[in-house]
């Protein structure tokens, strides 16, 4: 079973990067030949932000900017850096390794891409803590985004844009620790996928062929999605991992002040607080602002909606990211001193 604690690591800051051009769903929702009835109602989404210019890595870059600015950190101590994303900005070479150069880091840096979307910050936080927990490397970060329009059709009113930014350092504390839940369901693959573009379907002039999937007319190199096995697979893992974090930690699920959910969508995520019976209060949104941000949800949900509130004092967090893959995660961890920059909008 992949549930595990990590410690002697804590989260020193986070930072965010978002495109200025917003859209308004109200507006792409017509373009985009949806029915517009109860589309905000159902997904809780009234604007995106979008770029035909930013790649995921340049959001990134700019958060990693100004967060090393914040936490007044050396580049030199950097010794890590991981960057999650399922739209790198080449097939090769790894992403990451760019951002090492762009950021001015040190040539000693391990560097790394990991491709996974809705799951994906916490994923990339346990391979963080556990290269950090071992004392060798004091300082990471951890760079999480995606911008898909590219891969999306042309006015999908779920998507924004994102670059989020979480930097980690090792304590040797042992009260500094995060507890991980994990799950993968491969039989699941095609519930979210790029069908083409890949080694197993590589590009062909038919890969530009327009289908109707659901009503939307999209060609093989964009997104396709299968709405309700996507809501039953959410609605069903979500609860169960975050249960199994409490119940591992040995805490009660009233000891947690905040739950921050991937941000899927309304109605999905207010059924898995209604299942857990959580205060409203206690779990924010992000999405009405930004969107379904993929990977880079959870920690810009965290900057946004609790920034000048959890600095200071000791928070108690779960983090629950689901979705393509089928994969799923869930992280347990406390904060205190926490730096949250200001969000950044290029």
């Amino acid at each position: 079973m992949a549930l595990f604690d990590i410690t002697k690591v804590r989260i020193a800051g986070i930072s965010a990067c978002v495109p200025k051009q917003v859209i308004r769903v109200e507006d792409s929702v017509k373009s985009a030949d949806y029915d517009s009835s109860n589309f905000a109602e159902k997904t809780g989404i009234k604007s995106a932000h979008i770029s035909n210019e930013y790649t995921a890595s340049d959001l990134c870059y700019n958060a990693a900017e100004k967060l090393i600015n914040d936490l007044e950190w050396n580049k030199t101590d950097v010794g890590a850096l991981f960057f999650v994303s399922q739209h790198p900005d080449y097939i090769l070479p790894a992403t990451s390794c760019i951002l090492q150069e762009r950021l001015g880091l040190s040539r000693e840096c391990y560097a790394i891409d990991i491709s996974l979307g809705c799951s994906g910050w916490v994923y990339g936080l346990s391979s963080v803590a556990a290269i950090l927990s071992q004392g060798g490397i004091k300082k990471a970060l951890l760079l999480v985004g995606d911008a898909r329009k590219r891969a999306l059709c042309e006015f999908d009113p779920l998507f924004g844009y994102a670059g989020t930014v979480t930097a980690l350092e090792y304590t040797g504390n042992e009260s500094d620790r995060f507890t991980f839940h994990f799950g993968t369901d491969g039989s699941g693959y095609d519930a979210i996928i790029i069908p083409d573009g890949g080694s197993r379907n590589p590009v062909t002039l038919k890969s530009f062929d327009m289908e109707d999937v659901d009503g939307k007319k999209v060609h093989r190199l964009q997104t396709r999605m299968k709405g309700m096995d996507v809501f039953a697979f959410g609605i069903s893992v979500a609860p169960k991992s975050i249960k199994k974090i409490v119940e591992f930690s040995g805490k009660q699920i009233s000891d947690y002040d905040y739950f921050i959910l991937h941000q899927a969508n309304l109605m999905m995520n207010e059924k898995i607080r209604k299942k857990l019976q959580l205060d409203s209060d206690k779990v924010p949104y992000s999405l009405t602002e930004f969107g379904n941000t993929s990977s880079a949800s959870i920690p810009l949900t965290i900057l946004t909606q609790t920034r000048g509130k959890v600095e200071k004092k000791e928070t108690n967090w779960i983090a629950c990211g689901f979705g393509v893959g089928l994969s799923w995660g869930t992280v347990a961890f406390t904060t205190k001193n926490l730096v949250l920059s200001n969000l950044i909008e290029l």
